[in-house]
């Protein structure tokens, strides 16, 4: 049955207040965000297109560190395309139950895919409802590029505004994300394994911390899935 306009307003509202939380969460990085483009050289006008076309946090700040560094434009695309090619596996995953609908639908919610926007849709597969997601990803990307104008306003009125630990909105942020989604043995081994290796890594002054963090959880979590699923067989 089709749904009515009334049905449609209130799955949106629905995915509207359940981003809410994490607006909230990423007020930090987006006064960060404003304020870094501030300091790395950008106009005001420069640092609000960033976020409204690029709507990317962990690109952006990567980006406006490079053109403060005075990085060529091929390290900062080259670089920035890395730090965002988990969305290549995101729209990978989200294809199998948007593929049906039409094209305007599917490069609205690409534009809108985030983090967050994954976060609270994937695990909604049975009743994917596209108005939700919409309602989820406007909500996310309202609340970013008012946190980032107003980073931009703040970052000329106070001075060196990224010294007061506003980064750690990133990583409360993720967690944010990841906490609810541990509902398995093998999925809580993951969390565990990417923080410890995370940990050492930084610890231990290793390059590439990241990567070999994400690569061992990886094999962790696929090792112990497999194992899970060899042991319900008959």
């Amino acid at each position: 049955m089709r749904a009515t306009q009334h049905d449609r307003a209130g799955a949106a509202l629905r995915g509207a207040l359940a981003a809410l939380p994490l607006c909230f969460a990423v007020v930090p990085w987006g006064l960060l965000t404003g304020s870094l483009a501030i300091e790395s050289g950008l106009s005001p006008a420069q640092g609000q297109a960033m976020s409204l076309l690029v709507f990317a946090g962990a690109a952006q700040l990567v980006a406006m560190g490079l053109i403060q560094a005075g990085a060529g434009l091929g390290s900062i695309l080259l670089t920035t395309f890395f730090i965002s090619s988990r969305h290549l596996l995101y729209s990978m995953i989200y294809r199998r139950f948007t593929a049906d609908q039409p094209r305007r639908w599917r490069l609205g919610l690409g534009f809108l895919l985030t983090d967050e926007l994954f976060a609270l849709t994937s695990q909604r597969r049975g009743d994917f409802d596209r108005w939700y997601a919409l309602g989820v990803g406007l909500t996310f990307y309202l609340a970013w590029n008012i946190t980032t104008f107003i980073g931009l306003v703040a970052g000329q009125m106070i001075p060196d505004l990224s010294s007061l630990g506003l980064d750690f909105a990133i990583a409360a942020t993720f967690i944010a994300l990841v906490v609810p989604t541990v509902r398995s043995k093998a999925a809580l081994a993951t969390v565990i394994t990417a923080m410890a290796a995370a940990v050492l890594c930084e610890l231990y002054r290793i390059e590439g911390g990241i990567i070999i963090a994400a690569l061992s959880a990886m094999t962790v979590g696929l090792l112990l899935s497999s194992a899970s699923a060899g042991e319900r067989r008959p």
